[in-house]
């Protein structure tokens, strides 16, 4: 059997959460905003990293886990 929780909000946040989620239930609806919010940090770090390298520094570091690859013994 699974647990539950109750987490407090105030009212504004959880009555315009409750018109975003419709028919799902709180759990299906919290799991799928985290998951959206940690693929839009992830995407927006990446981002960031393709503005500060240039064709060098990738060609470089494509090189370096090349070599890390082949030359890794288990």
């Amino acid at each position: 059997m699974r647990k539950y929780s109750t987490i407090s909000v105030p009212i504004e946040v959880k009555e315009m959460l409750k018109k975003k989620k419709g028919e799902r239930n709180w759990g299906e609806y919290l799991f799928e905003l985290f998951m959206v919010a940690e693929r839009t940090k992830k995407d927006q770090a990446f981002n960031e990293l393709i503005k500060l390298l240039d064709e060098n520094d990738l060609r470089k570091i494509e090189e370096s886990s090349k070599s890390f690859r082949e030359d890794f013994i288990f």
